[in-house]
C-alpha cells in the first residue's frame, strides 16, 4: 500500500467523527435559532437559559440517534446518494419527533411552519454536506487494490458485484487456487488486499495466516461452516479455549417477547399503512379488473406450509404457461403498476396479515415456495437451514441482498440472521429495511444461474490472466 494512503488509514475515525461533529453543530443551531426566535418567545411560560438549552441538546441527540440509525455519518460505506439518503432520514425522523414535542409544549398553539422551513434547509445542507464529505473521502482513501484467489465459477460474480463500487474496490488481478502457494503468496504481496473466495480449507487457511503475518488486509467469501462457527460462545476448558455453538435458537421468554414484539408491530404498520394499502388496491383493480391479492403456498419454521397474502404485481395466470420461477429483470409479466409497487416494497403489506396470524415473524428469511425449495436442496442439502426459524418479512437477504442474490448468497445472509437473531438486531433490520426503499436497485430481478447483466459481465473477465 502506498505509504502516504497508509498513514492517512489512522484518520479514518477522525474523519468520519468531524463530519458528525460539523453537521450535527450546524443542525443544532439552526434549531436553537428557530427555537429562540420563533418558538420560546411567544409561549404563555417560556423557558429560562437551562431549559433552551435542554430543548436544544435533546434535539441535538435525537438528530444524532436517527440518523446514527440509518448509518448517516459512516463516510465510505455507501456512495452520495446513499449517504444523502440516510440522512434525510435522519432528518425527517427526528424533526417529526421535534414537531410533535413542539406541539405538546404550546399546546398546540404554535405554527409548524418554522419547522418545515428547518426542515428544508438541513435537506439542502445536507446534500452538500453529503457530496463534499464523500468526495473528500474518496480523495483521501482512493480505491484499495486487489488480488482475488478463486477456485470456481461463484468468485466470478463476486467480482461483479464488487466492481460496482470502483470507489472502493479495484481488483486487479487474479490467480487459480490451482497455482503453487509459493507463486499465490507472492502475487498477493504486490497487493493492498486479497479476496479468498471458495478454495479449499487447507489452502484458504495459510493464506489467512500468510495475509495476517504481512498485515495485508483479506476479504473472504465465508463457507456456511464458517458462519455457524461465528455465532459460537468462547468457551474455556481449564487451559484449553473453545468455542460452543448453541445451535438451540432463542431462549423461551425471547421467543415470547419476539411475538409480543410481533404482533405490536404489526397492529402499528397496519394501521398507519391501511390508506396506502387501500390505494394500492384500487390501482391494481383499475388497471386490468383482475384480483387485487394473491395467495400462494410457502414455507416456515419446520417445513409447515401457510398461504402467503401479497398484493397482485404480475398478470392474472403469470405461471399458467411456464411453470413456478422466479420473477426476471424486466421481466414481461409484471404489470406497470406491479412495478411501482414491488419498486417501493407496497406488494409486501398484506404479509402484515401473516405476522398476526403467526405465520411469519417481522424478521427471518422470507419464506420460499415447496418446489423451489425442493429444488434448491437437490444441490444445496443445507438450503432446509433456513426452516430452523419463523419465516420473515424481512432479514439481511433483503438489506443486503437483491432480487438477484443467488439462493447460495441468500442460505448465507439468512444463515447469519439465525445465529445473531434477538430483539436488537430485529429493530436494526427492520429500521435498515425502511432505508433501503431509498436505494432504486434494490428490486432488481434474478434469471437463470444469474442476472442477464451479470452473465454479459462474466464473458469480459478473464481469471487466467491479470487485469
Amino acid at each position: 500500500m502506498n505509504k502516504n494512503v497508509k498513514s492517512r488509514e489512522q484518520y479514518k475515525r477522525l474523519l468520519n467523527f468531524m463530519g458528525a461533529l460539523i453537521i450535527i453543530g450546524i443542525f443544532m443551531l439552526g434549531f436553537a435559532y428557530v427555537w429562540y426566535n420563533y418558538y420560546n418567545k411567544f409561549m404563555e411560560d417560556p423557558f429560562w437559559r437551562r431549559g433552551n438549552i435542554l430543548m436544544v441538546c435533546i434535539y441535538g441527540i435525537m438528530y444524532t440517534f436517527a440518523a446514527g440509525t440509518f448509518n448517516g455519518f459512516r463516510l465510505g460505506y455507501s456512495k452520495f446518494t446513499g449517504l444523502f439518503g440516510s440522512q434525510t432520514l435522519g432528518i425527517l425522523g427526528a424533526n417529526f419527533i421535534e414537531v410533535m414535542l413542539v406541539a405538546l409544549i404550546g399546546r398546540n398553539r404554535l405554527s409548524f411552519m418554522p419547522m418545515i422551513v428547518l426542515t428544508l434547509s438541513e435537506l439542502g445542507f445536507a446534500l452538500v454536506w453529503s457530496y463534499l464529505f464523500t468526495m473528500l473521502y474518496t480523495k483521501m482513501y482512493p480505491p484499495r487494490k486487489m488480488i482475488i484467489v478463486y477456485g470456481n465459477m461463484n468468485a466470478r460474480y463476486l467480482v461483479n458485484k464488487m466492481s460496482r463500487r470502483t470507489d472502493k474496490y479495484n481488483i486487479c488481478a487474479s490467480i487459480s487456487c490451482e497455482k503453487s502457494l509459493e507463486e499465490i503468496e507472492q502475487k498477493i504481496l504486490k497487493y493492498e488486499a486479497v479476496i479468498i473466495t471458495d478454495i479449499p480449507s487447507e489452502l484458504r487457511s495459510k493464506l489467512l495466516k500468510f495475509a495476517f503475518e504481512n498485515s495485508i488486509r483479506a476479504y473472504i467469501n465465508p463457507k456456511l461452516s464458517d458462519i455457524i462457527i461465528r455465532g459460537a460462545d468462547d468457551f474455556h476448558l481449564f487451559d484449553t479455549p473453545l468455542l460452543l455453538s448453541r445451535n438451540d435458537g432463542l431462549k423461551f421468554e425471547q421467543r415470547l417477547f419476539k411475538r409480543f414484539f410481533d404482533v405490536v408491530l404489526a397492529v402499528i404498520a397496519l394501521i398507519i399503512a391501511s390508506p396506502f394499502m387501500l390505494i394500492t388496491a384500487i390501482a391494481i383493480k383499475a388497471y386490468d379488473g383482475g384480483p387485487v391479492l394473491y395467495s400462494q403456498e410457502r414455507l416456515t419454521i419446520g417445513g409447515r406450509k401457510f398461504k402467503v397474502h401479497k398484493f397482485r404485481s404480475m398478470i392474472t395466470d403469470a405461471e399458467k404457461k411456464t411453470g413456478a420461477r422466479l420473477a426476471a429483470e424486466n421481466d414481461d409479466r409484471i404489470t406497470p403498476v406491479g412495478r411501482i409497487i414491488r419498486k417501493i416494497r407496497f406488494d409486501e403489506l398484506p404479509q402484515l396479515i401473516n405476522i398476526l396470524k403467526g405465520d411469519m415473524s417481522f424478521v427471518g428469511p422470507r419464506p420460499e415456495r415447496p418446489e423451489l425449495a425442493a429444488k434448491y436442496e437437490q444441490t444445496m442439502p443445507e438450503f432446509k437451514y433456513r426452516l430452523k426459524v419463523k419465516a420473515g418479512l424481512t432479514g439481511y437477504a433483503q438489506i443486503m441482498g437483491k432480487y438477484n442474490t443467488t439462493p447460495y448468497d441468500k442460505l448465507k445472509l439468512d444463515l447469519m440472521y439465525i445465529e445473531h437473531q434477538s430483539i436488537r438486531e430485529d429493530l436494526k433490520i427492520i429500521l435498515s429495511t425502511v432505508r433501503t426503499v431509498f436505494v432504486p436497485d434494490a428490486t432488481e430481478g434474478v434469471e437463470g444461474e444469474g442476472p442477464v447483466e451479470t452473465r454479459k459481465e462474466l464473458i469480459k473477465h478473464d481469471f487466467s490472466k491479470d487485469r
